[in-house]
Parts: structure tokens; C-alpha cells; sequence
């Protein structure tokens, strides 16, 4: 992990580009997909165990689990930090990946059904054309 200082640059830095996106009018929605450590732990070894998965299985992932404590501190400062009212997290439990699709596409068609999303309006004279 990196020092304060650096997250603290980097949690304003992050505020700021969000903050012009909004102001251009993009919709943002920020998903953390959280798993438990026994859930990480089963992945893990289903990836090792499976030799059509163990492209995705990296020796560091098994040192880096020794960090647990250290990562979940760090990624919940980022999300208090990184979190504002229309830019807001959602964290995800996602340990059963169907509950966690669900909840990610109910999120998503919530907030695409409140934009009033519509097509742009066609030319007047198109419905004449004929394409030969």
C-alpha cells in the first residue's frame, strides 16, 4: 500500500474528475463488489484445481491475501472518501455471483428508467425514402 498522503491527493484528484464528468451530464454508478475472504480463498483454489482456469491464478494473489485487513481498511477509506451524493458507491455482497448480477442490473435499470432515455428525433421526410 502507498502512503496517506498519496490516497489523500488521489481521493481529491478523483472527487474533481468526477465533479466535471457530472457537470458534462454523465451519469455516474460506482459498484464495489465485495467477496469475504473465504469466498476469495475458495476462487482461489477452484482457479489452482481447474487447469482451464489457472491462467487466472497469480502466486502474488496467495501473499497479498495475508493483506486482507490492510486492503479492507484502505478500500473503505476510498469509498467514504470517493463517495458523494451523485456519485455515490454501492457495494455489492458478491460472494453468489447471481445475486450479484441481479443487483447490479436492478441498479442499473432503476437509474436508466429515472434518465427518460429517448431516441434523437429522426428528419422529417425519412419515412419517403426508399433505398434502392
Amino acid at each position: 500500500l502507498v502512503p496517506a498522503e498519496v490516497w489523500r491527493r488521489r481521493y481529491d484528484q478523483i472527487n474533481a474528475f468526477e465533479a466535471q464528468l457530472i457537470a458534462s451530464g454523465t451519469t455516474i454508478l460506482k459498484f464495489f463488489l465485495w467477496i469475504s475472504p473465504d469466498e476469495q480463498r475458495e476462487r482461489l483454489q477452484a482457479r489452482i484445481d481447474a487447469p482451464d482456469k489457472r491462467w487466472k491464478f497469480e502466486r502474488g494473489d496467495i501473499d497479498e491475501r495475508k493483506h486482507w485487513d490492510d486492503y479492507r481498511r484502505a478500500y473503505e477509506a476510498a469509498l467514504s472518501r470517493c463517495s458523494t451524493d451523485p456519485a455515490s458507491w454501492y457495494v455489492i455482497p458478491s460472494d453468489r455471483k447471481w445475486f450479484r448480477n441481479l443487483a447490479v442490473a436492478e441498479i442499473l435499470v432503476d437509474t436508466m428508467e429515472k434518465m427518460d432515455l429517448t431516441y434523437p428525433p429522426a428528419d422529417d421526410d425519412i419515412a419517403s425514402i426508399v433505398v434502392e
